[in-house]
């Protein structure tokens, strides 16, 4: 078989992105084979298939490949979560718009156009890589098939009395525009100023947020604190606003904390929504949707937060009441898209209840991998205070199927058979149920995206329609999003089917940079998927993410990873194109079995051994252990051990010496093959064709290791004649020979019985087993002065000095080095001399024959000089 000697991983990857079919990885729900759901991300459209994006998907696709190749019918399917605020920016930003400047439905088209274009790009790349992916499964939650479903769980949650409308403390992006969840909240860390104010003589309070004086409700303090008991219960006024407020106790403020002295706003923080609660205090709300204070802030009202901070505090500093600063650390809330300050104002909003109990019940019957990580989710859910808000003010995303009577102000709820809707376009089928009216507004707020994505477990099986199975098997995803994707969606099955999404979750980690930091263009330290195809292909890349599969922790990109990823391929092309030198002809054959020799028998039950250390880890999901593994039996113990060990008898060996190296052979690479199929599936198919031409490698089935083949016995006599071997050829390195030069008859003594044909042929010499290990006698070959030492010890006299030495005899010189001196009489003058001044060279001999002699761990092997 003719193939090129180097392998061209560009090239083999296009052709088979080309010829593969869709169709070989669609899943059946009528096979008979066992089902393994796969519950995959989807991703947000933005155009471009990011390498976290890589390692997540890199990861899902070996599950999904191994499972088929282990006779599961796999369902690995792929959505796309298009809703959300980031497409309304860059449509607004390509159209020089704003969103309210065009009707809604054309903003709303722009929309859908502009991810149309974001998905076929990432679809591309996705392809390139080599995903697997069932696209007859595909699902766009943009569309109304999709956001249909999502409508039908509102309206069921609805009437089960989950889903609620409100007015209750939200929390706001100013820049955005809309409510988020809380868990849509990142933490940015910083400094900022303490300032000390003076209400009253004894009311000094500590506060990093001066601009929400004016909102300010009361003064709380710590009921033990005794530096105050004659403080609570008095009434003072608010610097700047006039109004009044009391001093009450609580025990939630922290007398260390500035003066110990609290101002409530509402509002702050969550604690100040706590407090206000607790003890039914004032609202007092003086921001605006966009994040400037209103008529409640009297000459405050229209600056932003940030005008009204600085103007705040110069007049309370003009009246003496700023008392002084300090520089502290700072957690400032902000919104995890734009990264603006979140503030928290009240609204009427919709929300879904949060069951806290439900919802940890139902993520301990999942099995988490790693363990740990279900730990996060635990905490996530113990530390909500408040039900989700699901309502958006925005436009891109699904509508809530709900109007109100402009009659009676009664809700109206769409019924499923009416599903999809968009309230602003469509009108209820059926009068007001309370009036009888027949004219309603359209709620015009929309759904959280995450309302759309936290039913995809549903979505894929059918749900509500004709769901064929549940819970899925799987979902894989990273830990940076199980507060929200994970926990969404094991609040949501609880709510709609009573049932946990998935019977195990695996978690991934992030992607950082080569110098360890989170990626970004700012750093200079991003790298693209494409970038790393270009260069190396996606089997390299494929492979770095595997290496990296550690589950739940982040992954450090690295090029030398990359790298000898690609030259792995190169050393495992050039030991198929060795093998099909050999094989070409081959016809396996099981009677075979019968001619193994002892380093076929070796390599077989290594083989074996490989097989059970490769599928236990690809069922633990560790990828990471599994290509190792593959790579360094591939590597040593074939490569440099095995083929070179057997290549004489490939070459030069009789019938009956060759065709159980080929039966060995033949088994070996079609293992290593369908090993490797799952991570690197371009490579593995091509060889494949080579190797088998039957059929695709990814419709084979994964190995399962042959116990009979299993022998300790010939792993140990394998280990001696490899170590045997290493050891001549490294003689022969010393020695200055060449690794093929033919050397004298070489006796091996070891303590059982070894093949010597192989040993043989690797070492180009005659080899025999020596029963009994023969007497070896020690000789004087040369004496060699040093000198270094001599010539100046001596001067003229050290010729003399060393033809003396030379003159010794055999037992004369053996007893100089024993005893490490000696004193000679040398032209009537005695001299004493040092053995270490000379170099001494000894030679062994059996029987009268030179030999040398070298030792491994279990033989001792002589070697006769030619």
């Amino acid at each position: 078989m003719n193939m090129e000697k180097e392998y061209n991983a560009h090239k083999v990857e296009e052709k088979w992105v080309e010829q593969w079919k869709d169709e070989m990885y669609y899943f059946d729900w009528n096979s008979e084979k066992p089902h393994f759901i796969i519950d995959t991300p989807p991703p947000y459209p933005t155009g471009t298939f990011h390498i976290g994006n890589t390692l997540n998907w890199c990861y899902i696709d070996f599950i999904a490949r191994y499972r088929r190749m282990k006779g599961y019918e796999v369902m690995f399917p792929q959505g796309w979560d298009c809703h959300g605020l980031p497409t309304e920016v860059k449509v607004e930003e390509k159209y020089g718009i704003k969103k309210n400047d065009v009707p809604r439905e054309r903003f709303r088209e722009l929309c859908v156009e502009f991810t149309e274009g974001n998905i076929e790009k990432m679809r591309k790349t996705m392809r390139r890589v080599g995903f697997s992916i069932d696209w007859s499964k595909e699902y766009i939650t943009m569309y109304p098939e999709y956001y249909r479903k999502t409508q039908v769980s509102f309206v069921r949650m609805y009437r089960k009395g989950l889903i609620y409308r409100g007015e209750h403390p939200v929390i706001h992006c100013p820049r955005c525009e809309t409510t988020i969840a809380l868990a849509e909240i990142e933490y940015k860390s910083g400094k900022t100023k303490l300032n000390y104010i003076k209400f009253d003589d004894d009311v000094i309070i500590a506060t990093t947020r001066p601009e929400l004086i004016p909102a300010c409700v009361a003064i709380a303090v710590h009921p033990e604190d005794e530096r105050y008991r004659d403080v609570v219960g008095k009434t003072v006024r608010v610097p700047g606003t006039g109004h009044e407020v009391k001093v009450i106790a609580d025990e939630d403020v922290d007398p260390e904390y500035g003066t110990g002295m609290v101002m409530i706003c509402t509002f702050g923080d969550r604690q100040d929504v706590r407090w206000w609660k607790k003890h039914r205090l004032e609202l007092r709300d003086v921001l605006t949707r966009d994040g400037r204070l209103n008529e409640k802030a009297g000459k405050y009202a229209g600056l932003n937060v940030r005008e009204a901070r600085e103007k705040i505090l110069e007049d309370l500093e003009k009246e003496g009441r700023l008392i002084k600063q300090e520089e502290v650390d700072h957690n400032v809330g902000v919104c995890w898209r734009c990264k603006t300050p979140v503030e928290i104002v009240p609204e009427k909003q919709w929300f879904v209840k949060i069951e806290k109990e439900k919802i940890l019940e139902a993520a301990r019957r999942v099995k988490w991998v790693p363990e740990h990580m279900l730990s996060r989710l635990e905490s996530w859910v113990e530390s909500m205070d408040w039900d989700w808000v699901i309502s958006r003010q925005r436009v891109f995303a699904t509508p809530i199927p709900v109007w109100y009577c402009r009659n009676c102000g009664e809700v109206v709820v769409a019924k499923e058979e009416w599903l999809p809707v968009d309230p602003t376009r469509d009108k209820p089928r059926e009068p007001c149920p309370k009036c009888g009216g027949n004219e309603f507004d359209g709620e015009d707020d929309v759904l959280d995206t995450w309302m759309d994505s936290s039913i995809t477990s549903l979505a894929i099986t059918g749900w509500p329609d004709d769901q064929k199975e549940y819970p899925t098997h799987l979902r894989p995803q990273g830990h940076d999003i199980i507060r929200t994707w994970a926990f969404y969606t094991i609040l949501r099955s609880i709510a709609l089917v009573g049932e946990i999404p998935w019977h195990e979750i695996v978690i991934n980690g992030m992607v950082l940079g080569e110098d360890g930091r989170k990626m970004s263009k700012s750093l200079g330290n991003v790298i693209s998927p494409e970038e790393v195809i270009e260069k190396y292909g996606a089997d390299a890349l494929r492979q770095w993410a595997a290496i990296g599969g550690i589950m739940g922790t982040d992954v450090i990109f690295s090029w030398k990873e990359v790298v000898a990823a690609s030259r792995f391929q190169q050393k495992f092309w050039s030991i198929l194109r060795f093998g099909m030198m050999h094989l070409d002809d081959y016809q396996p054959d099981e009677s075979h079995r019968e001619l193994l020799r002892d380093a076929d028998r070796w390599i077989l039950s290594k083989l074996n051994r490989l097989i059970i250390e490769v599928d236990r880890s690809m069922e633990e999901y560790n990828f990471s252990n599994a290509l190792k593994a593959i790579r360094s039996f591939t590597w040593y113990e074939l490569a440099d051990n095995y083929i070179e060990i057997v290549k004489n008898r490939l070459y030069s060996g009789s019938d009956e010496e060759r065709v159980p190296a080929k039966y060995t052979l033949h088994r070996v690479l079609s293992t290593l093959i369908r090993l490797l199929a799952p991570i690197t599936p371009f490579m593995a198919e091509e060889c494949w064709q080579v190797f088998s031409g039957d059929g695709s490698v990814h419709l084979q089935r994964y190995p399962e290791a042959d116990e009979t083949l299993i022998d300790e016995n010939a792993e140990r006599k394998g280990e001696m004649i490899k170590e045997i071997v290493e050891a001549i050829r490294r003689y022969k390195h010393d020695n200055g020979l060449a690794l093929n030069a033919p050397m004298g008859r070489i006796g091996i003594f070891v303590k059982e019985s070894i093949d010597t044909r192989d040993i043989a042929g690797a070492v180009n010499a005659e080899v025999e087993i020596v029963e009994e290990m023969p007497e070896i006698q020690m000789g004087i070959a040369e004496v060699k002065p040093k000198f270094s030492i001599i010539g100046p010890k001596f001067r003229d006299r050290a010729g003399a000095v060393i033809n003396a030495v030379k003159q010794m005899s055999e037992a004369e010189i053996l007893k100089f080095i024993n005893e490490g001196r000696v004193t000679l009489s040398i032209n009537g003058e005695e001299y004493e001399l040092e053995s270490e001044w000379f170099e001494f060279k000894f030679e062994k001999s059996i029987s009268g024959k030179n030999v040398d002699v070298v030792e491994t761990s279990s033989a001792v092997i002589i070697i006769e000089k030619r």
